[in-house]
């Protein structure tokens, strides 16, 4: 009669306790997953609940390339990605390097991950490295040990002598690309690319200034046509100013690192959640089926 008893509260207490909070982590899914799935390529969801079916590996190494950081297996992406990646880098030949070092894309099928980054869930996003190759023939080890530089000046306020006009062709070359929707960057490297086009070029809004990447861009694509369930990020609104290029209002965050005090008091969104606190059970219904699929 006791053993009765006591199953029967564990039922009760289990059914109190809502399914999400019964279903693993998606970063612990998505992050231990041996592999992409099969069938077409598909983006599902946005760029920080998300996740691809019919993923590829960017090769470790190519002519014009090599993917650093191995260990991670985040050189996974949807076919657009890759395609994306090695055009850029052939291009970069073009432009005074010896090809391009690729930072992180994604995981194989995508998802949250158990460390880093918040995005890079779709398949559709790229680190690439402020470094020039020097030689891509490094090896595995070299790829762990090696880092790249970072191209704004200690006080924030400018671009540093390693930022050259091979790193501003390059970055250009990425923005003017129809697939891609936006290029996060440090808000120095953004203001030196606005002077060196007197501000003209409606491929500048792609830039979007944004903290931590100094070292690298980042490199984001639109959902490629015909994924359905995938959702593109909303459009950059113009600045204040009227000038939809966003330069005025990367220079105006230049003020206000070097007059911080002068910064506007703004309220974060208080319902945020990183997306390794996401539950299996919380992503899109068609990530739980990819992330679980053997």
């Amino acid at each position: 009669m006791i053993r009765k008893i006591l199953v029967t509260a564990a039922t009760i207490a289990s059914l109190a306790i809502p399914a999400s909070a019964q279903s693993p982590l998606a970063k612990d899914v998505f992050g231990r997953v041996p592999g992409p799935t099969g069938g077409n390529p598909v983006a599902v969801g946005t760029y920080s609940k998300g996740c691809f079916n019919g993923g590829v590996q960017l090769p470790e190494s190519g002519p014009t390339w090599q993917a650093m950081r191995l260990s991670r297996n985040r050189n996974w992406g949807h076919p657009e990605l890759v395609n994306f990646l090695v055009g850029l880098s052939r291009a970069a030949t073009q432009m005074g390097w010896r090809g391009l070092y690729i930072g992180d894309m994604s995981q194989p099928r995508g998802g949250p991950m158990m460390t880093g980054h918040a995005s890079h869930q779709l398949g559709l996003d790229a680190d690439i490295w402020m470094l020039p190759p020097s030689r891509l023939n490094l090896s595995p080890q070299e790829r762990e040990s090696l880092s790249s530089i970072s191209v704004v000046a200690g006080n924030g306020l400018s671009v540093n002598s390693n930022f050259t006009g091979s790193h501003a062709a390059i970055i250009q070359s990425a923005a003017m690309d129809p697939r891609v929707d936006r290029i996060f960057l440090d808000a120095a490297i953004k203001v030196a690319m606005c002077d060196m086009n007197g501000d003209r070029g409606s491929w500048l809004q792609k830039l979007r200034p944004l903290g931590g990447h100094d070292y690298h861009f980042h490199v984001r694509l639109n959902c490629p046509a015909g994924n359905r369930g995938c959702y593109d990020q909303a459009p950059p609104v113009a600045d204040l100013s009227g000038n939809d290029n966003g330069c005025n209002s990367a220079r105006q965050e230049l003020a206000y690192r070097a007059n911080p005090s002068s910064r506007p008091r703004g309220e974060g969104d208080p319902n945020y959640r990183h997306p390794r606190t996401f539950r299996l059970a919380e992503m899109p219904q068609q990530c739980q089926v990819i992330g679980t699929a053997r």
